[in-house]
């Protein structure tokens, strides 16, 4: 008998289906059996008799039964099926579970996130975990179709590097046969050459940071969402993309992972028809003037001052996001583009949401000779990046680019207390799938 899946019997009462997947929880009452079956539509209710008591919570099963209305007592406007059951005739376990070492049928899992992420290959089971994911898949597939609506061109960079793309020690290096190479910080350098070809291009890629710390939104391997654009007329135009990419993914997500969103009782961070924009030194103003704590002279916002300008600019306006422009050129990768009337500062922008980074862009140098000097007084070794600088010796348009990661975003829409939820299978300092110091303490 052909199989079923569980969002498809709501339309087949009275009829016989065959359906298959695992026991999420199980009731015994007398000589019948309650269980919920779920696959990866959705979850139902079965009817089954005595025997079926045998059953473990996450046994793989297969039923025939017949469709039937649920009585009025008995619905669950909860789940899409809870308007009609199945009683079931006859059914097989096609794989046994073993004990499981917690209550996977609770709505939310009472977990420490160690917890959580070492038993990673059952808890990807439980629904909250798989909205975490659901909803991350959508912030890509919406990338991806905005970036194809305005003629971008889809690439892939590769992961492993001879240079360092933004600079500074925290890095992978990895022995390349006999060579020295790095794991890539960013496909950069990469995107900017495929944009000498091709104008307007954007790439889906895991990147690594071998940043020395322990924190509630770092990774060591993120999913960069890049894009990089020619002919532009002022960095603006870089920003004015950035943000109607991101509203474009919210819009999204909100239409397509409502019951998600619905489970974490939040919403997409709000937004007004067009983004604040403001410069570091004003943000550093205005926190001085909210707060009294002077960070006027500092070259970048520290985590507070991101939350609270974050707050500042929502009082004032409405808005859960904010660009920030004009950062001290030195303190940014040697392709940022200066500001022409102020070269200590540059042409490059983050966008804030709700606290914490999101993204980063602005204008490229993309003069040869501009970036040759650039090259130089950053100290960086031609020789290594010299596949990039031909593309710049051969004429390059105005430019520009931004690039966000998938996980902060995953996490900050769904309010996730820890960037490490928002990844499936998450690397740090402290973990590779299993927790390194543990594994250490147990030799």
């Amino acid at each position: 008998m052909e199989r079923t899946l569980v969002k498809e019997i709501v339309g087949k009462v009275g009829e016989k289906v065959c359906l298959k997947g695992w026991v999420s929880t199980k009731r015994d009452h007398g000589k019948l059996t309650f269980i919920d079956i779920r696959d990866r539509s959705g979850k139902a209710q079965l009817v089954g008799y005595q025997k079926m008591s045998e059953l473990s919570n996450e046994d793989v099963i297969e039923i025939i039964g017949t469709v039937k209305e649920r009585s009025e007592k008995q619905i669950n406007l909860e789940i899409a099926t809870g308007k009609v059951e199945v009683d079931v005739e006859e059914y097989k376990v096609l794989a046994k579970s073993a004990t499981l070492p917690f209550d996977m049928s609770k709505d939310e899992l009472d977990l420490e996130l160690p917890t959580l992420l070492d038993h990673r290959a059952l808890t990807l089971r439980h629904p909250r975990t798989q909205a975490i994911f659901k909803v991350q898949a959508v912030i890509i597939d919406s990338f991806r179709e905005y970036m194809k609506s305005q003629d971008f061109f889809e690439f892939q960079a590769p992961a492993i590097a001879p240079a360092v793309a933004e600079g500074g020690a925290e890095v992978f290096e990895v022995k390349y046969f006999e060579h020295k190479a790095f794991l890539s910080q960013s496909p950069q350098l990469y995107k900017q050459i495929v944009m000498s070809a091709f104008e307007r291009v954007f790439s889906v890629n895991k990147v690594f940071r071998a940043e020395p710390s322990v924190t509630t939104r770092h990774l060591t391997e993120i999913v960069s969402l890049d894009a990089e654009m020619g002919f532009i007329d002022s960095w603006t135009d870089v920003r004015d993309m950035a943000e109607n990419v991101v509203k474009y993914v919210f819009k999204q997500v909100s239409e397509k992972c409502a019951d998600e969103l619905k489970l974490y009782g939040v919403t997409v961070p709000s937004t007004i028809d067009k983004t604040p924009t403001i410069s570091l030194r004003e943000a550093q103003q205005k926190i001085f003037e909210k707060t009294g704590s002077d960070v006027r002279q500092e070259k970048d916002l520290n985590p507070e001052d991101e939350r609270e300008i974050c707050k500042i600019i929502k009082d004032e306006t409405g808005s859960e996001i904010v660009f920030v422009y004009g950062y001290p050129t030195r303190k940014k990768p040697f392709y940022v583009y200066p500001n022409p009337e102020n070269p200590e500062f540059n042409e490059g922008m983050d966008l804030l949401c709700r606290g914490v980074e999101w993204l980063s862009g602005g204008r490229r140098v993309n003069d040869f000779d501009q970036l040759s000097k650039h090259v130089e007084a950053w100290k960086m070794d031609p020789k290594t990046i010299k596949l990039f600088l031909d593309a710049f010796k051969y004429g390059v348009p105005p430019e520009g680019g931004f690039a966000f990661g998938a996980e902060r975003m995953t996490m900050q829409i769904l309010q996730l207390p820890n960037i490490r939820m928002a990844n499936m299978f998450p690397r740090d300092m402290e973990r590779v799938d299993f927790r390194l110091k543990q594994k250490e303490n147990d030799n």
